[in-house]
């Protein structure tokens, strides 16, 4: 394994984490009672073999459901101060029902200190980062006590708000998406790396493009890597990037990263021409300068007609339609909506060209994004039967 500074919390960081999203038996909280002795059998051989190949970092969640409180039992097996341990609590409007909530993730996990916390999802829209703020002396009050370590946040929607979230200064780490599927995060890459903030980059395989399940088109162009193999490497080649959380289901799933760990001394030499092929393929389907310009001049969700999120779907049409990945895109979509927090705005359904007249007006490509649009939900809408 290889290992890097976290950041102002000065944790020596493996560069892969096991992320507790997806081994636990139940999306709910179970009493231990509840937990079936295959399920705990098995999320233990996950983290004995993250240990194995020195993955000491575990991050969890108070909304993974059962996770907590069976990766807490998990970890009793091994030393405390050997392991770096993680947990995110999502911010409430009441201050009191978020320590509650705190309170609870140390119960589950059974521990007397968290090495680092996470609001989490405080830069998913004002509300979510307003309330973060107002619920951060809670988390302050347990650092004075020693039961937490470091503070950071998790940031899932907008860049606005990451950025906000950082420059207070108040927090030492951020979780955030950054792949090469969603590279207009970088720009929070860099300003959080500015700040010294430890790095983490969440679900870079699910989230990063469905890579478990690559499609042949990103399988021809990534190779001789794998497609996770090289968006490891591609996220890896930031200086800024500390870690990437691998949500392990089995023990193997960590195999093919560590493969790409093999390789990070030479990840810029490795990453980034593969990138270059994929843009160029990209290009080849939707025009030359396609890439880089297609953002521009639009403007937020909120602001567009019906809070159609023009500029994520566009993203995800990007890639369904240059690198085949409409399973990945159908995922994301299905979940878009003005009420969801991590995947807002309205889907593009139900409008005219000129509905979205001023909500175009200053892009390069404002006569072709209708049709785009349209295009986009006919390949990417749920079916009858989702």
């Amino acid at each position: 394994m290889k290992y890097r500074r976290f950041g102002k919390t000065e944790l020596k960081m493996p560069v892969l984490t096991c992320g507790g999203m997806r081994f636990q038996q139940a999306w709910k909280d179970l009493p231990a009672s509840e937990v079936t002795p295959e399920n705990q059998e098995n999320l233990e051989k996950v983290v004995r073999r993250a240990i194995e190949l020195g993955i000491n970092h575990f991050e969890t969640a108070r909304g993974y459901g059962s996770s907590e409180i069976q990766l807490g039992k998990a970890l009793k097996k091994f030393p405390r101060e050997e392991i770096i341990l993680q947990s995110k609590v999502a911010p409430s409007a009441n201050p009191a029902e978020f320590e509650k909530n705190l309170k609870t993730t140390f119960k589950r996990l059974d521990i007397e200190y968290l090495d680092l916390f996470a609001i989490h999802g405080i830069s998913n829209n004002r509300e979510w980062y307003e309330n973060g703020l107002r619920c951060l002396p809670v988390a302050e009050k347990f650092q004075k006590e020693g039961r937490i370590r470091c503070i950071g946040f998790s940031g899932h929607g907008k860049n606005e708000f990451k950025l906000a979230a950082i420059k207070t200064g108040a927090f030492s780490f951020i979780n955030m998406h950054y792949y090469y599927v969603q590279q207009a995060e970088f720009e929070s890459v860099v300003v959080a790396g500015a700040y010294d903030m430890g790095i983490l980059i969440i679900s870079p395989n699910d989230k990063g493009g469905h890579l478990h399940t690559p499609t042949e088109k990103m399988r021809g162009l990534t190779a001789p890597l794998t497609p996770m193999q090289f968006n490891d490497l591609f996220c890896l080649v930031r200086p800024e990037v500390h870690t990437l959380s691998i949500g392990a289901k089995a023990p193997e799933d960590f195999d093919e990263h560590v493969k790409a760990v093999e390789q990070i001394d030479r990840a810029r030499e490795i990453a980034l021409p593969i990138a270059g092929k994929l843009d160029a393929e990209i290009e080849k389907v939707f025009g030359e300068g396609w890439l880089n310009n297609y953002r521009k001049g639009l403007s937020g969700y909120e602001k567009n007609f019906n809070k159609i999120n023009i500029r994520d779907i566009l993203r995800l049409y990007t890639y369904a339609k240059g690198l085949d990945m409409v399973e990945y895109g159908k995922a994301r979509y299905k979940l878009m909506s003005p009420d969801c927090p991590w995947v807002p705005g309205s889907k593009a359904e139900n409008f005219t060209g000129a509905d979205l007249a001023d909500n175009l007006k200053d892009s390069p490509f404002a006569g072709r994004i209708p049709d785009m649009l349209r295009e986009a939900h006919q390949m990417l809408k749920p079916t009858e039967q989702e």
